[in-house]
């Protein structure tokens, strides 16, 4: 009788909480890398470029075993060109509510980002491709817990900002 009694409180505890657990963020595991490309003095930015991560050598990253990021499993880490979305009859969001038309790529909090770089391609040949150096403030990190710690780091830092391309014609 008090293996059961011992057992129904053991179990009761474990479901009160994971009842009043603290709630998980949507974006939990996860940060985006954004991308601005736009040619000098006009805000929209270009469509169809090719935006991918790169090694520190230029070489393609490929996400092997979701080592990366949590999806696309063992393909190239290519950037998208955020979208908008219905969400009720007459209301319109962007899928990535953070940016507009921007580039983002999702990648897990726990990489290395100074490691690696973004490569910019235009496959029309209007524009020069461009290779641009990472730092942890182009990730954004969105949940509260991951923002705090990295608020806490020494220095001053400003997180989620945009990789600023300035796209040039050949």
């Amino acid at each position: 009788m008090k293996k059961i009694v011992a057992i129904l409180i053991l179990w009761s505890n474990l479901s009160i909480s994971q009842i009043s657990g603290v709630p998980h963020c949507g974006y939990d595991f996860t940060s985006y890398i954004v991308v601005n490309a736009h040619e000098d003095k006009i805000v929209t930015n270009v469509k169809d470029l090719h935006i991918t991560l790169v090694d520190l050598e230029g070489k393609e990253v490929v996400n092997s075993n979701n080592s990366l990021s949590l999806v696309n499993k063992d393909l190239p880490l290519t950037f998208t060109q955020n979208y908008q979305v219905k969400v009720a009859e007459n209301q319109i969001r962007w899928y990535f509510p953070y940016a507009t038309d921007q580039y983002f790529l999702v990648v897990r909090n726990t990489i290395a980002i100074e490691d690696y770089q973004v490569k910019i391609e235009d496959s029309k040949g209007k524009y020069i491709t461009q290779i641009i150096p990472l730092s942890s403030l182009n990730l954004y990190i969105l949940c509260s817990s991951e923002a705090e710690k990295q608020a806490r780091t020494f220095g001053p830092k400003t997180s989620n900002q945009m990789v600023e391309v300035i796209l040039t014609k050949k």
